[in-house]
């Protein structure tokens, strides 16, 4: 056993296989997207998942100001919207999506879309963590994940 530092955490928490989604909000009009991994089902009865970002993360007060999600677990043929949504300023341009009533994007062609109001936002560590229920689904049993172990996509 190694005594813990951030690099050697960091290395052993990506030995760990997730699943790549984008949580997506509208904001005043205005579409925003994320690529999280930190993504996780919490509740059967009632329906929750969390999902957490960095408090030093560039979207993060957008998503604190929001009532509602959608979260997109992508397929693996979409490795292209995980790195555009990686970065700083996404294209919503080249991206495939639907418009929820609540005026949420829903990225097309994932494996499961998820349609979520925020109800409680916790503060831990270098992360805040959102809760939130889920009001809709949509599966897409036909489509592989997309994963991600070791740093790399798989």
């Amino acid at each position: 056993m190694k005594k813990i530092n951030k690099g050697n955490f960091k290395k052993t928490l990506s030995t760990f296989t997730t699943g790549i989604t984008v949580v997506a909000t509208n904001h005043n009009s205005i579409l925003y997207g994320k690529t999280i991994n930190s993504f996780s089902s919490l509740s059967l009865s009632p329906p929750l998942v969390l999902f957490s970002l960095d408090k030093k993360s560039s979207k993060l007060n957008i998503f604190k100001d929001s009532k509602t999600v959608s979260i997109n677990i992508l397929s693996k043929n979409q490795e292209f919207i995980s790195n555009n949504f990686a970065k700083k300023n996404p294209n919503w341009n080249e991206i495939e999506y639907d418009i929820l009533k609540n005026e949420n994007p829903i990225i097309k062609n994932c494996v499961s879309n998820l349609d979520c109001k925020i109800i409680d936002k916790l503060k831990k560590g270098d992360h805040i963590i959102f809760i939130c229920k889920v009001l809709q689904v949509l599966n897409n049993t036909k489509l592989k994940p997309l994963v991600y172990y070791n740093s790399k996509y798989f």
